[in-house]
């Protein structure tokens, strides 16, 4: 039976620059993926485009390309797709052409998948009655729609497909589901129909297991040691059969881990209703899932149908909601939660003093168990960071806020350190604002550059 062996050498953007390439030389790939995107990041390329045209793409993409280079010139056969092309694919494309020639790599094409990026006609689509209303809190989208700064649909598998079926050997998009980064490939390879929900559950299944790069493979597993040896973990690979039954594993000289509890805890990672995990795809059944463990770091997985896919694509939206900033300092020595309470206090009196009281101030005293409240029995350290976030929509309320932590350093308690850095910094908040639209609201495109 015809298998392809699909590696994701990426989980978001400031994953490890070196586990691309490792992958790469040592997987024996027939596919690559990058996954970079998140809710935040997007909103962070929507401004790096407002400030310049040219840019609003993971331009991290670009320097592990050129890495890759020579290896895209040994081994022919070795496809990239990546969801890099952020807010702006077209330059993301150009950037990474620009690599290929100065390489001397001519015989690839890149293929660019567009149409997720709805901002430019938000007011229209807005008009035409798609409401875009809040997921969780129904609100219409107009109630925020002067501080929007993106908004993206969800694409799918096809348009991946798609490009590949036109001979694209690096595939750039923008906003794509995660799992779809592996689907595309299976379509493609296999010539899967659209319809045919039991095969795209299983693809779906195994490009969640593979999207978040190396926690499959034994970062943030329960059960890590010093042996799982972590500083050389390696990253996922799925070996994908025509049926959709498909293996986990990963590099056999690398580190890490691939068991039941690695692959069982990536399966229910962000996972709200395993029998219903919704993708522009299929809705997928995480229920019917069987792992077995075949070899060592080697994982079969199997699985059942899946449902339909919905009619609507998921939109990923953020807006301008105020500003934050978020200021520590080193409390040591007896009583020092009690200490660290008190400092916190004495900022915010002295905030009240200058007439300034900030709509959200949050004090956490790291050490004493405020990280996971209420799972670990508190104790009295020796010392605590005490770390205290605020939030408001008057930035200068804010930025006076991140100039009452020095003076603690001579009008504070005995011992208070960790001052020495610098004021805090002042930072705009993004709101999340998740939406539906119509998947007929929405067209995808597809160029292929050579």
């Amino acid at each position: 039976m015809k298998t392809i062996r699909i590696g994701n050498g990426c989980g978001f953007w400031g994953d490890s620059l070196d586990a691309p390439v490792n992958l790469a030389r040592h997987g024996n790939l027939d596919y690559l993926t990058l996954e970079y995107l998140a809710e935040l990041t997007m909103s962070i390329l929507a401004l790096q485009k407002q400030r310049d045209p040219m840019l609003g793409y993971a331009t991290d993409f670009i320097s592990v390309l050129e890495r890759l280079s020579p290896i895209l010139a040994e081994q022919p056969q070795l496809k990239i797709v990546t969801n890099a092309g952020g807010m702006n694919a077209a330059s993301c494309a150009q950037a990474a052409l620009n690599v290929l020639k100065k390489q001397n790599i001519t015989n690839r094409k890149i293929g660019i998948v567009l149409g997720d990026d709805l901002l430019p006609k938000l007011d229209e689509l807005l008009q035409a009655g798609n409401s875009l209303a809040h997921l969780d809190s129904g609100k219409p989208l107009a109630e925020v729609r002067d501080r929007v700064v993106s908004a993206n649909a969800y694409l799918g598998a096809q348009p991946i497909a798609e490009a590949i079926a036109q001979g694209a050997n690096i595939v750039i998009t923008g906003r794509i589901a995660d799992a779809s980064l592996t689907v595309g490939p299976c379509l493609h390879e296999f010539g899967w129909e659209w319809n045919d929900w039991r095969k795209l559950n299983a693809a779906t299944v195994a490009g969640h297991l593979i999207e978040c790069g190396a926690q499959a493979t034994g970062g943030l597993w329960m059960n890590a040691d010093a042996s799982t040896n972590l500083a050389n973990v390696g990253y996922p690979i799925a070996i994908v059969q025509a049926d959709g039954t498909h293996r986990i594993t990963k590099p056999s000289d690398s580190g890490g881990a691939v068991n039941i509890e690695t692959i069982s805890e990536q399966l229910l990672y962000e996972v709200a209703d395993p029998a219903n995990y919704f993708t522009p795809d299929v809705v997928a059944d995480f229920t019917n899932v069987q792992l077995q463990q075949i070899e060592r770091d080697v994982v079969e997985v199997r699985s059942g149908a899946g449902q339909p896919a919905t009619d609507t694509y998921k939109v990923s939206i953020a807006y301008r909601d105020g500003f934050t900033a978020a200021g520590t300092l080193l409390i040591p020595g007896p009583n020092a939660v009690a200490k660290a309470h008190a400092s916190a206090t004495i900022i915010r009196e002295r905030l009240r003093i200058a007439g300034i009281v900030l709509e959200h101030f949050s004090v956490e005293t790291l050490g004493a168990g405020d990280c996971v409240p209420g799972v670990m029995p508190r104790s009295e350290p020796p010392e605590v960071v005490l770390r205290i976030a605020v939030r408001d929509a008057r930035k200068r309320n804010v930025q006076r806020f991140a100039k009452e932590f020095a003076p603690l350093a001579t009008s504070g308690y005995a011992g208070t350190t960790g001052y020495t850095t610098g004021r805090a910094q002042v930072r705009e908040v993004f709101a999340y604002w998740p939406a539906l639209i119509a998947k007929s609201a929405v067209q995808s495109k597809v160029d292929v550059m050579e």
